[in-house]
């Protein structure tokens, strides 16, 4: 029997196994899909498809610079910290950032898609499930950000043994012992003052408008009069500023002085990204009393 792309993928679907795994599979059962599903559960490959469901909130941020100076962060999910902290987990992670410096993927559908660089008989996906399969927990490739600098470098900062990860871009005429100083303050103070825009020009006009609405309303609450709210609004708008744009901010080592200030016009910042591990991302609560009670409420039906 021709083994089709169809089948395979019927079968990648309806078991979470890899897609080379799955056409071996049917190759060794003649293209029979239930016996090929129980050869992949023999196998221990269909374990995948019963983790899907699963809340992936932990895991690490890692980050890699390539000989080229291409940088990469990514966030890989696992379900533990315990797994998190083992030593293939860690390597999986370098090994994903590797790949997103190497073949550029858009988006992370299409890194999923795309042949693994260190073995391009397997998927990024296959290499999820398999994975997921032997270690025993749902992996996810959540997110990543890519920086191929045309000027100037990238540098990047691990917080916490992977809880945190910044990278950024800055450019110059020359890249020297001074500049990777400044670019390790920076993403030092990334880390830890968590910016949300690079300069003030990026804020988007709605966030500026809900800023100041919000502001608009304090200053009334607090019975100021209204010859002079819109002045107070505006020094407060700067304080905003302040707060949110990277190159405004205090630098977290000498608070007299803005991140603009420290880089004293040696180097501009181009970009930057901050990831932190699970945010965003809904964590089950367990309730052991909730889960019994939900048993016995089967088990009387």
């Amino acid at each position: 029997m021709e083994i089709t792309a169809s089948l395979v993928k019927e079968l990648r679907e309806r078991t979470g196994a890899g897609m080379m795994d799955c056409k071996k599979a049917l190759v060794e059962c003649g293209g029979d899909m239930d016996k090929a599903i129980d050869f992949l559960r023999e196998k221990g490959l269909a374990a995948a498809a019963k983790k899907a469901g699963r809340i992936a909130a932990e895991g690490m941020v890692d980050a890699y610079v390539a000989e080229d100076g291409t940088g990469v962060v990514i966030e890989v999910n696992c379900e533990t910290d315990f797994v998190a902290n083992t030593d293939r987990f860690k390597a999986l992670c370098r090994d994903f950032a590797k790949h997103v410096a190497v073949k550029a993927p858009e988006s992370v559908e299409e890194m999923l898609a795309q042949p693994f660089f260190a073995d391009e008989t397997k998927t990024v996906n296959d290499m999820i499930g398999e994975a997921t399969a032997s270690i025993g927990e749902k992996i996810s490739d959540r997110r990543f950000a890519r920086f191929a600098p045309s000027a100037g470098m990238v540098d990047t900062y691990i917080h916490m043994g992977g809880r945190i990860g910044v990278m950024v871009e800055i450019a110059c005429p020359e890249v020297n012992d001074e500049i990777k100083t400044m670019s390790h303050d920076l993403v030092m103070h990334i880390a830890a003052a968590n910016p949300q825009f690079v300069r003030r020009e990026e804020v988007p006009t709605e966030n500026l408008e809900k800023e100041r609405e919000v502001l608009t309303q304090q200053a009334i609450n607090e019975g100021k009069p209204a010859k002079i709210v819109e002045r107070m609004v505006e020094g407060r708008i700067e304080k905003y500023y302040k707060e949110v744009c990277l190159v405004e901010q205090p630098f977290v080592k000498d608070p007299d002085i803005s991140i603009k200030k420290m880089l004293n016009g040696k180097c501009d910042v181009v970009r930057f990204v901050r990831f932190e591990r699970g945010e965003g991302i809904e964590k089950r609560k367990d309730d052991l009393a909730a889960d019994i009670a939900a048993e016995q409420a089967k088990m009387k039906k």
